[in-house]
């Protein structure tokens, strides 16, 4: 950063027999479970109702899936890296990280920040399926609006491996595996396509346009594939406001026929916008609900779920409370976890092998840089005075409404120039970080750091409060409010000893324009406006949220 003084729309069936197909799971009895096997862990009581939102992070345009007696659910990523992150569940509510299905952003230099920056690009809306016949996951999805890729594996946790590229770019796929176990992707934007896959999944059969959205709807596009009682349903989004479903009785290339599931629904969660996209899964006993989202900004699209039925012609209907979206439910009736999940926030180390699938970085890594094991080491990487250029930015969601994050970081190994610490990223950010110049360290709050709506960058940062540090250690704290909303705020602070923090600078007020998609995270930098050799050591990364 140049840190210099001073005083921004987008863009499902009652059935109880065997045999249903949706989202590309067969939902039957004997369905297995493919991922690996958990520590055991006490299972929790289970609670007689829930509240929306389930999962206050930012999860959009979802896709979920059962396999067995465990839930998964898949999400966009856009520029951070791995891509595709998979959740699950044991309950539909309570859930934790697996793994992602992308392992990294391979599509292209601009994912390496290198001469071009791939902002809001990459993992939008794609697919999770499971093939019970090959024991296999699959995730799809287009990259660039050039072309489709698939990935596959037999476990979420991985390792995920690329299977193929198709050279139609299926927009928001949605992927089926029918009955038959042929493969089969609902995608497009506003004009709907089915294409069919070969038999391995590696290349396109054939693809039809089965649907064109009438002009006094507008757009259409999120496609999710279900198979219900010999039905076949593509349930599709309005953005940002609506959700409707086709149905087809005649096979999956149709035709079908359109019905409204919801239009301008009030949503459950204060200042929020309407749930949408999402998906429809069927539990071991079944019932079905809807995990959609909504638009939460600054914080992002958080997922929220409510139960639904189906009429006797086979339509679904999201079930209301008081003519909106439920804050709350009855829980749904699953057989006992096996385990508690993993909770969303508490403390790192970073004492494994490898980064937990919590974290995620802006654009890919450059992995010479970075290490773990004793600590996340951060060695600088890239020469700039902009944050938005800087390699191995490590991200972290912001839990909601209101949460906090400390790092303990280590900064004896810092050469004159560099800058490193905590930041609230978006596309306007702002951070409290370390300055070496001159042999001197000073911990400083900076904001002004700023794109533009092409995601240039326009600010790149002032610093806002200044002081002198040493001791090789600081305690670095970003407190953020992310409840739907304008002004909310974000403040920052330090500590020598871990124990005293010291207020620090003026109060940030986050963007909460929807246009970058993503929401706020909290991201730990280190680069350098010198020469590259300096490293930083985090020891110790907490999120707490009440």
């Amino acid at each position: 950063m140049s840190w210099s003084r001073q005083p921004v729309n987008r863009r499902a069936v009652l059935a109880t027999g065997t045999g249903l197909v949706a989202g590309g799971v067969l939902h039957t009895a004997t369905a297995g479970q493919a991922s690996a096997a958990q520590p055991a862990e006490p299972a929790p009581a289970l609670a007689a109702t829930y509240t929306n939102p389930v999962l206050w992070q930012d999860f959009a345009d979802i896709d979920i899936i059962r396999v067995g007696d465990t839930y998964y659910c898949s999400a966009s990523t856009m520029h951070y890296s791995p891509g595709a992150p998979i959740l699950r569940s044991y309950d539909l509510v309570n859930w934790e990280f697996a793994g992602h299905s992308v392992p990294v952003l391979d599509f292209g230099s601009k994912y390496d920040l290198n001469g071009a920056r791939g902002y809001v690009r990459g993992i939008w809306a794609s697919s999770l399926a499971y093939r019970p016949s090959n024991k296999t996951f699959y995730w799809v999805g287009q990259i660039d609006f050039a072309r489709t890729y698939l990935y596959t594996a037999t476990a979420v946790e991985g390792p995920w491996s690329r299977l193929t590229t198709i050279g139609t770019a299926y927009y928001d796929a949605g992927m089926l595996v029918d009955t038959d176990d042929t493969l089969y992707v609902a995608y497009g934007n506003t004009t709907i396509n089915v294409a069919q896959l070969s038999a391995d999944g590696r290349t396109q059969v054939r693809t039809q346009q089965v649907f064109s959205t009438p002009s006094s709807i507008g757009t259409l596009e999120g496609s999710r594939f279900y198979k219900i009682n010999g039905n076949y349903y593509i349930f599709l989004t309005r953005p940002a406001n609506g959700q409707y479903v086709l149905k087809s009785t005649s096979g999956p290339f149709g035709p079908y026929t359109l019905r409204q599931v919801l239009l301008d629904l009030p949503g459950p969660v204060g200042g929020g916008g309407v749930p949408h996209q999402g998906g429809l899964v069927q539990t071991q006993y079944g019932a079905w609900y809807y995990m959609a989202f909504v638009d939460a900004y600054p914080g992002g699209r958080i997922p929220v779920l409510a139960p639904v039925t189906w009429t006797s012609d086979g339509w679904p209907t999201v079930q209301l409370v008081n003519n909106a979206w439920g804050s709350s439910y009855p829980a749904p009736a699953v057989p006992t976890p096996p385990r508690a999940v993993e909770p969303m926030t508490g403390v790192d180390y970073f004492t494994g092998t490898s980064l937990a699938p919590k974290w995620e970085w802006n654009h890919n890594p450059d992995n010479s840089k970075w290490s773990v094991g004793n600590g996340l080491t951060l060695r600088t990487a890239t020469v700039t005075s902009d944050l938005y250029w800087a390699r191995n930015t490590l991200t972290h969601r912001i839990p909601g409404p209101t949460s906090t994050a400390t790092a303990l970081v280590e900064y004896s190994g810092m050469r004159d120039g560099d800058r490193a610490g905590l930041a609230l990223l978006r596309d306007s950010s702002a951070c409290v970080g370390l300055m070496r110049d001159s042999g001197g360290t000073r911990v400083v709050m900076v904001d002004g750091l700023t794109m533009d709506s092409n995601w240039n960058t326009t600010g790149t940062g002032a610093v806002r409060a200044s002081a002198n540090v040493s001791g090789g250690r600081i305690w670095l704290r970003a407190k953020a409010d992310i409840t739907p909303g304008a002004n909310r705020t974000a403040r920052f602070s330090y500590s020598t000893d871990g124990t005293n923090f010291i207020p620090f600078g003026p109060a940030f007020t986050l963007n909460n324009a929807w246009q970058f998609f993503m929401g706020y995270r909290y991201a730990l930098f280190n680069y350098t406006t010198g020469a590259l050799g300096g490293s930083v050591r985090v020891t110790r990364f907490e999120v707490t949220a009440p």
